[in-house]
């Protein structure tokens, strides 16, 4: 009995230590690592997403990579579907737009998508998990976190000799209610250049270390994913990012128009507006305010509106939206406010933006045309900016219930002047059913032989056809570029007026 005892137990034991061995040779195997890129260029695409007949959805991340290490998938033919929001594969002939792929454990296998848009995707500036699938393949694993899962719209102005970046609502990991008096981070001023970018990636080992060679190349030449940008975010006392804008009253505090201008002494004062939202997207309250350098926040500085003190009906002109600066021909230098164009100007001092008297209201063009088909296009929102290497302002913007997304369609345009008149419009972006709004140029990654115009917008489920929200991108910054020698662009560039 005691020898037939001791059988079963080592028997027994036996078992156990080859079931841990498989399990332990399961655990170790490296996911199937999935890349996209783009036909004819091998550039990474982030943002295609993949989804199964049993609707498994897989979403590249900024490096263009997938992960993916379900087991009903390994070693087995399997279709995905492909949506790559601007990037595309094509259809059967069934109508069915996806490729066939055997994923195995640690193999590596590529999808080819065709871009669909004149605009680049270059990747995702905020949000969490940025490279999120690639960590999990043990690559880019030195990228830290900073906590903020999503966030609203930006705003930029060079401060002290930094960029400074504002968003407004943030949502954070531990509730659904997050930040709702705007975030705020700063960079290095070219935060896009290839020396700026590999210093953020860290790249450490000697795989790595080859990568950051083509990276090198690829970024100074033509920027390239993979994006990762380094923020040093205001933060409270725990080291989470805080609020910069808690102004008095209750619900959200947005600002918009962030700008740095001179005081009488010569001082630089970084400012905005701020305006009070009632939900769903109400302003009850307009007021100015300005960045304390010892508390690291915005302060208040004067009430210009609100809407249960003030006679007037209706909400009045503000020093608003994005604002560019701007020297006429007599000389004298003006800070314009618009969202894409100007409505509103001032001389560009401190003084003279907190006096309402010194503000002069401008008439923006209502529509474009369209220099494909002459339609109307009415803007929504925007930026514009001086481009050195065009002689002339371009703007980008989002149309204003355009087709297939009513805020989700992107235009490029030229003028002489900031105010206009605006040439034929040529759409240069659409995410399918999903919205991207308020784009903004980053005027500071311009140089004298810059060919190349970075954007970047919101991207979002918002405003669109109830689409099933994208995992990590929704509600999340995105960056585009747009070569300004591109020969799509030439119908804006000619009807230029």
């Amino acid at each position: 009995m005691l020898l037939r005892f001791i059988i079963i137990v080592v028997v027994f034991f036996v078992g156990q230590i080859v079931v841990l061995t498989q399990e332990s040779n399961v655990t170790a195997r490296k996911p199937c690592r999935i890349e996209v890129r783009e036909q004819g260029t091998n550039i990474l695409v982030p943002l295609v997403e993949l989804r199964t007949t049993h609707q498994q959805r897989f979403v590249t991340d900024n490096a263009g990579v997938i992960a993916l290490d379900s087991p009903e998938l390994i070693g087995r033919e399997t279709w995905f579907n492909v949506n790559g929001y601007g990037y595309s594969v094509k259809q059967d002939g069934f109508g069915m737009s996806g490729v066939r792929l055997i994923p195995e454990y640690g193999k590596t296998l590529r999808v080819d998508v065709q871009r669909d848009i004149v605009a680049k995707r270059l990747g995702r500036l905020t949000g969490a998990g940025c490279f999120a699938e690639s960590q999990k393949l043990g690559e880019y694993t030195q990228i830290p976190e900073t906590g903020v899962f999503g966030c609203d719209s930006v705003q930029n102005a060079v401060y002290n000799g930094r960029l400074f970046w504002i968003w407004g609502d943030t949502t954070l990991a531990h509730y659904p209610l997050g930040i709702f008096h705007a975030t705020a981070a700063t960079t290095d001023i070219a935060p896009f250049s290839a020396q700026v970018v590999l210093k953020s990636l860290k790249l450490d080992t000697q795989t790595q270390q080859q990568e950051a060679v083509v990276q090198r190349r690829n970024l100074s030449l033509k920027l390239e994913p993979p994006l990762f940008l380094a923020y040093q975010y205001f933060t409270d006392a725990t080291e989470k990012p805080r609020g910069v804008a808690v102004m008095s009253g209750d619900k959200p505090t947005w600002l918009s128009g962030c700008v740095v201008l001179p005081d009488k002494k010569g001082t630089q004062r970084l400012v905005a507006v701020y305006a009070k939202i009632h939900p769903p997207l109400e302003v009850y309250e307009y007021g100015l305010c300005v960045w304390n350098d010892a508390k690291k926040s915005f302060e208040h500085l004067r009430t210009i509106w609100a809407k249960k003190q003030d006679s007037r009906s209706t909400k009045p002109i503000v020093p608003e939206g994005h604002a560019v600066l701007w020297r006429d021909k007599q000389g004298k230098c003006w800070v314009l406010f618009g969202d894409p164009f100007p409505r509103l100007r001032c001389p560009a001092t401190y003084e003279a933006w907190q006096n309402p008297d010194q503000w002069e209201t401008l008439t923006p063009q209502n529509q474009l045309l369209s220099a494909s088909d002459n339609s109307p296009i009415i803007p929504h929102s925007g930026s514009i900016a001086w481009n050195t290497f065009r002689q002339c302002w371009v703007t980008v913007f989002t149309q204003k219930f355009g087709k297939p997304t009513a805020f989700g369609e992107v235009w490029y345009a030229e003028s002489d002047e900031p105010t206009g008149h605006w040439g034929n419009a040529v759409k240069i972006l659409s995410h399918g059913n999903y919205t991207f709004y308020n784009p903004c140029i980053h005027a500071e990654s311009f140089s004298q032989d810059s060919q190349i115009l970075l954007f970047e917008g919101t991207f979002a489920a918002m405003f669109a056809d109830n689409p099933p929200l994208v995992p990590r991108y929704d509600y999340t910054q995105i960056l585009y570029r747009l070569d300004l020698n591109d020969s799509a662009l030439a119908a804006a560039q000619k009807n230029k007026k």
